[in-house]
């Protein structure tokens, strides 16, 4: 079929039923819901079979649903309205959630029901929840509703509040004083399911200092206490705050917007600085004798950490969680610190295991963008990440392998090459290039991403800027294998996969023959010339502010101010709406080319 995405934006939901839906053979295009009127050209240039709208916030307007069945998939149970399902469904603490697929109709959610399903909800933040459960059973009943449109004899089950299985009701939209924190009565999970119900958007609202900034990222602190609303002590992007039972830990700010002046989302110790002068710093243990992913993947760790390591038998693994997979300088530090005193310890084979919502999308463009000079930032940024993926390209010392738990893209894939084996969980997206926000790239892809899939594949993945599955990875040789399970089971199917490796008869002479072709690959260019190279061209990436590549999608600072600041694009890229591209109905690749930044 002819099926085209309606999207507010191309989020992973919207990427993983493209990738789905094209693998099985479907004719599938994309539009952006950037105005009645842009919608109604692609439907028009398109002419699809089904519109399918994974993640919508705008209205279908009228002509188009009464025209065209239009699917839409709502992030609740049957019967569930309005737009802040998913926080109301963390914040009552419902204990099953689901999704739903309903055709859109004149009032929003009460449209016929194509197909729905449920799961159990686990004690996880809202943007976690959106890339484990809703995610696995969006996808499924998208592919669930194609099948029975296409049948052309299955009819949808209109929405009826007297059938018993519909639970769900009309909720309000949430707003900041349903989830106001009042620190002298809230105890810690009242506190922490708050926070949830807006992580990643749009925070809790809360003030400190006088100042009113909202809250992202919290972590709930076992041992330390004080006074209820305290800030009691700082640790890397967190400050911990008391509680009147504990404390927690609150890792993001953003401090409220005036009329004037638009802020964004920023670790706390750095939008707090002046504020923690006095804060004392409370130091964690990075290697441990158990880990701590058991509490990570349930929700239920009782402190705030980045980076830990731990041992099973002769396997390390070094954990690493950096919110929304960005890696900025001082983390990239950390991390390579970490690995190489994994490195030193007595075992055979090194895990590289990422937290639950990303294995690492690369260098962190929210600290690029608060710089005093952003193109001496991302210059360290960058310089910084090369460093870390050296060391593990240069290991000669153990077997490494990559564990790709969550969504990965530009350097963070290229990260992920880095080592020996590497593992992705079934339904994660991976973005291997660079371009879409204007730069050549580095983290030595010219020398890793051929190594892994050919010179023409390479260029194809790194100029086509298009997402790939982990199907698609593994037929073409990106990854080694697909870990079929959910993330929160999926390290222990990567322990024993680690485990097989260390104990295999043969790990000497796999070791060694990593070590021989290393010393081969070296001889023929070495490391630092593929770096050089690659930093050449980033230099003008930086430093250039008339710098543009051909296939890329506008200068790196133009296109970093429009991802920091959330502007939309005028137009939906052409790489997604083939139908514009084929048609030659729009004049520019990106409409964020003619977009003014905010300043």
């Amino acid at each position: 079929m002819r099926i085209l995405l309606i999207s507010t934006s191309y989020n992973g939901l919207t990427q993983y039923a493209h990738l789905e839906l094209l693998a099985l053979g479907h004719d599938v295009s994309i539009e952006l819901s950037l105005s009645d009127e842009v919608m109604r050209e692609g439907i028009e240039l398109f002419q699809p079979d089904l519109i399918i709208c994974p993640f919508l916030k705008e209205k279908i307007p009228e002509d188009i649903w009464r025209n065209q069945v239009c699917i839409i998939i709502h992030p609740g149970i049957k019967g569930d309205r309005g737009a802040s399902s998913m926080d109301w469904a963390i914040l009552n603490n419902e204990v099953e959630w689901g999704v739903t697929a309903l055709q859109a109709t004149e009032v929003m959610d009460i449209g016929d029901i194509w197909a729905a399903v449920t799961f159990k909800r686990r004690p996880v933040c809202k943007a976690r929840m959106y890339r484990h459960e809703i995610m696995a059973t969006g996808i499924q009943i998208i592919l669930d509703t194609v099948k029975r449109f296409g049948s052309g004899i299955y009819l949808p089950e209109p929405l009826d509040y007297t059938n018993e299985e519909v639970r769900g009701q009309l909720r309000p939209i949430m707003t900041q004083a349903d989830r106001r924190i009042n620190w002298s009565t809230d105890n810690v999970d009242t506190i922490i399911k708050k926070i949830y119900s807006a992580d990643n958007q749009p925070g809790v609202l809360d003030t400190i200092a006088g100042e009113e900034y909202y809250l992202y990222g919290a972590h709930r602190e076992g041992k330390l206490l004080g006074n209820p609303g305290e800030i009691i002590a700082k640790r890397y992007d967190a400050i911990c705050r008391a509680a009147i039972n504990g404390a927690v830990w609150i890792s993001h700010l953003r401090k409220k917007s005036t009329a004037t002046q638009t802020f964004f989302k920023l670790p706390a110790t750095m939008v707090l600085s002046e504020v923690l002068q006095e804060v004392p710093h409370s130091p964690v243990e990075t290697f441990c004798a158990e880990s701590n992913c058991e509490a990570l993947y349930t929700g239920y760790s009782t402190t705030y950490n980045e980076i830990w390591y731990s041992e099973v038998n002769e396997v390390g693994h070094l954990y690493f969680d950096f919110y929304n997979g960005a890696i900025d300088t001082e983390k990239c530090e950390r991390l390579r610190e970490a690995y190489l005193a994994a490195c030193h310890r007595p075992t055979k084979v090194i895990v590289l295991s990422c937290g639950m919502d990303f294995w690492s999308n690369g260098v962190h463009l929210n600290m690029i963008e608060a710089a005093d000079n952003p193109a001496d930032e991302a210059w360290r940024n960058i310089n910084a990440i090369n460093d870390l993926i050296h060391a593990i390209i240069t290991t000669d010392t153990h077997l490494v392998i990559s564990a790709m738990l969550g969504n990965a893209a530009a350097g963070g894939v290229i990260m992920a090459l880095a080592a020996d084996y590497i593992y992705a969980r079934s339904g994660i997206v991976l973005n291997p290039h660079y371009k879409t926000m204007g730069l050549y790239g580095s983290e030595y892809w010219t020398y890793l991403l051929p190594k892994r899939v050919g010179q023409e594949k390479a260029i194809s993945l790194t100029e086509n800027c298009l997402p790939i599955s982990t199907q698609q990875a593994k037929e073409i040789g990106l990854i080694d294998g697909i870990v079929y399970s959910d993330g929160y089971d999926f390290h222990r199917h990567i322990t024993r996969l680690a485990e097989k490796i260390a104990r295999s008869p043969d790990f000497c002479e796999q070791l060694s023959q990593k070590v021989d072709e290393r010393s081969r690959a070296e001889q023929k260019k070495p490391l630092a010339e593929y770096r050089a190279e690659e930093l050449a061209e980033m230099k003008k990436c930086f430093y250039d502010p008339n710098h543009i590549y051909p296939q890329a999608c506008g200068n790196f600072h133009v296109m970093r101010r429009n991802f920091v600041y959330k502007i939309r694009p005028v137009e939906t890229p052409l790489r997604l709406a083939k139908h514009r591209d084929l048609t030659g109905h729009a004049r520019r690749s990106w409409g964020w080319l003619s977009q003014k930044c905010v300043t």
